[in-house]
């Protein structure tokens, strides 16, 4: 493999960062790098990348040495120049996120989705494209007292795409495929929608490979088996997956004060027992804990 510096070193949140063309033969990527960058950058850093979907490589990496995380999009050299953009706002960015990621600095989440909802609803209707907000800010937004880190779409492939240019100025990753850590090689992208100071992460995927179809599956690329329900946000009429996604997810996460605010907007709803039961039984939980969040929402 060679590789091309297009910029950098640069410095952001306690990091050194560069970003590079790598090629492969004749496949070519575009990556993203971020090392301890120590007082040169005005660290150490609060932690670890990971929770920003970085990778840590096993060996060192050209550019970042043996302290390096990165991100790796594969893309055609021709997106340099756009990829650049998204580089230069993910470290622009990354203070407040590593801030919100590990002390607890307000994610502004509502003043966010106002904003993304008001630039894809009707784009999207337009092109008959379904969409969803997921995760735990689906569950705050039925009602539960808890503060998401972040926004998930859930959509279709042509979604994933069609979101991209709608939220460009915002985007920190490009529209790509790449590799989540807890979600394999999918085509996605992910944006900062905000200021530098103030905002919230959002990020939307498909899986690349088509997979054998998940009954209830909350991020599939299949809009159809995921239990949704309607609701009124900010003059628009949005979907927003069921609580017992977030509920089964905090409970897996230790976040036992959440699950038991989120079990109150299940009570509330009223429980889809098959989903429920479906997402419990292919959880990590022990069954102990499953029973346990069961009779939470009022079940056996």
């Amino acid at each position: 493999m060679t590789s091309e510096l297009l910029s950098g070193p640069d410095l952001g949140a306690g990091y050194l960062h560069q970003l590079s063309l790598d090629r492969d033969g004749e496949r070519t990527s575009i990556t993203y790098h971020a090392q301890d960058g120590g007082a040169d950058a005005n660290g150490p850093p609060k932690g670890p990348l990971d929770v920003l979907g970085f990778v840590h490589p096993s060996n060192p990496c050209m550019f970042g040495g043996p302290r390096c995380w990165h991100r790796r999009f594969l893309l055609p050299s021709s997106d340099a120049n756009r990829t650049r953009h998204t580089y230069n706002r993910n470290r622009f960015v990354l203070q407040t996120m590593i801030d919100q990621a590990y002390d607890h600095a307000p994610v502004a989440i509502e003043t966010a989705l106002s904003e993304v909802v008001r630039r894809i609803s009707a784009p999207l209707a337009q092109d008959r494209v379904e969409w969803y907000i997921g995760g735990s800010t689906a569950a705050w937004l039925l009602g539960a007292p808890i503060s998401p880190g972040d926004i998930d779409l859930g959509t279709t492939r042509p979604g994933v795409d069609r979101i991209a240019p709608l939220l460009a100025e915002y985007l920190i990753e490009p529209l790509a495929p790449t590799d989540w850590p807890r979600g394999g090689i999918v085509r996605g992208a992910r944006a900062f929608v905000g200021t530098f100071q103030e905002g919230a992460r959002v990020e939307w995927a498909v899986p690349i490979e088509p997979k054998p179809p998940v009954p209830f599956a909350e991020f599939s690329g299949m809009v159809e088996t995921v239990r949704r329900l309607p609701i009124e946000f900010h003059g628009h009429t949005i979907h927003v997956s069921r609580p017992e996604y977030a509920l089964v997810r905090a409970a897996e996460k230790r976040r036992t004060a959440n699950s038991h605010a989120i079990a109150e907007v299940v009570r509330t709803a009223g429980v889809d027992r098959p989903l429920l039961d479906s997402l419990l039984e292919r959880s990590s939980l022990s069954s102990s804990v499953r029973d346990e969040l069961r009779r939470s929402v009022g079940g056996r």
